[in-house]
């Protein structure tokens, strides 16, 4: 299996920004621990940072086109504005599973991008990675069940 990870505006931070929310987890340092669980689970993991939401949506598409089984992103700063990652995520193949490290209802924010997404991970930190890691093995393998052989 292979995964991308797209970390949105803000997330290369990680560490420094706003610990008392975020954590003092450094983004090297969360990137070696949802590595470590993706070797574990013997997924393939590309991890991309960006601060522009057409990259990341550029990603997305490139990684569609060579056939990633699963998309796990963090939008961070595109949360409330990101109508073209909303887009680019209906339209692609692989299911999708939105990651936030703090309950963002909680916090009064609402995502535009969760409806176009199978699972929706919040609250747990740095753990909601590797929480969402395991969701997306778990999606694809109930998928592959239900497949005709």
């Amino acid at each position: 299996m292979k995964f991308l990870l797209i970390q949105g505006a803000n997330m290369e931070y990680l560490g420094t920004r706003q610990p008392e929310l975020y954590g003092t987890t450094t983004a090297k340092e969360l990137n070696s621990i949802v590595r470590r669980r993706a070797r574990d689970l013997g997924i393939e993991l590309e991890i991309l940072y960006t601060n522009t939401e057409g990259e990341a949506v550029s990603a997305i598409y490139k990684g569609d086109r060579q056939g990633v089984d699963g998309v796990l992103f963090n939008p961070a700063g595109f949360l409330y504005a990101g109508h073209a990652l909303r887009d680019c995520l209906r339209s692609i193949r692989a299911p999708a599973i939105e990651i936030h490290m703090t309950n963002i209802e909680k916090r009064g924010y609402s995502s535009i991008t969760a409806e176009a997404v199978v699972g929706f991970i919040a609250g747990f930190g740095v753990d909601s990675y590797v929480l969402a890691l395991e969701a997306m093995v778990s999606v694809l393998n109930s998928s592959s069940a239900r497949s005709p052989s």
